[in-house]
C-alpha cells in the first residue's frame, strides 16, 4: 500500500515568522509549499482590504484547493500549508484534509510575544507601498482578537517553537 504524505500546518500570531519557518520546512522535507497569500493575491488582487474581505475570499479558497491538497497527500507527497491556523474553525479544515488523505500531520505552533510580532510587522511593511493592508499595529490588534491557541483536546500533533 502506498505511503501518504505528511500535512505542515501552522498556528501563531500575524508576523510571528511561520511562513519563514513554512518555507524551511518545505526543503527540508522537499514538500510541495502552497502559500495562501500568494494565492489570494494573484486570484483577487486589490479586492482584499479589510478582514471580512479576508475571511471571504480565503474561504472561497480552501473550497477549491480542499481535493487537490488531499489527493496530493494520498499520492505520497508531503504538503507545507502556509495558510493561518489560527483558531479552531481554521485548523478543522486541516484535520478535514489529513483525516480524507489519511495523512500524517504537525501543526507547528510559533509561539512569539506580541511585542516582538508588531516589531516584525513595522520591519516586513517597510517594503509594501503605504497603505497596504494588514500591515499597521491596528490591524494586528483587530486581527490578534480572534486568535486561539492550539489546545489539548483538538489531538493534534503539535511542535512548539517559542520565541522571545
Amino acid at each position: 500500500m502506498e505511503q501518504s504524505g505528511k500535512l505542515f500546518f501552522f498556528c501563531g500570531k500575524m508576523a510571528a515568522g511561520k511562513s519563514t519557518l513554512a518555507k524551511e520546512i518545505a526543503r527540508r522535507e522537499n514538500a510541495v509549499l502552497m502559500v495562501q497569500d500568494e494565492w489570494l493575491d494573484q486570484l483577487f488582487p486589490g479586492e482584499i482590504t479589510d478582514i471580512p474581505g479576508f475571511v471571504k475570499y480565503s474561504s472561497r479558497l480552501r473550497s477549491v484547493l480542499t481535493g487537490h491538497i488531499s489527493a496530493l497527500l494520498s499520492q505520497g507527497l508531503s504538503v507545507v500549508l502556509d495558510f493561518p491556523g489560527n483558531t479552531r474553525t481554521q485548523r478543522a479544515w486541516f484535520r478535514e484534509l489529513f483525516e480524507a488523505a489519511n495523512a500524517n500531520h504537525e501543526l507547528h505552533y510559533v509561539d512569539v510575544p506580541d511585542e516582538l510580532c508588531k516589531r516584525q510587522l513595522r520591519e516586513r511593511s517597510k517594503e509594501l507601498p503605504e497603505g497596504s493592508a494588514f500591515t499597521s499595529e491596528t490591524e494586528f490588534d483587530a486581527i490578534t482578537k480572534y486568535f486561539q491557541e492550539p489546545s489539548d483536546d483538538e489531538a493534534f500533533n503539535v511542535i512548539h517553537h517559542h520565541r522571545t
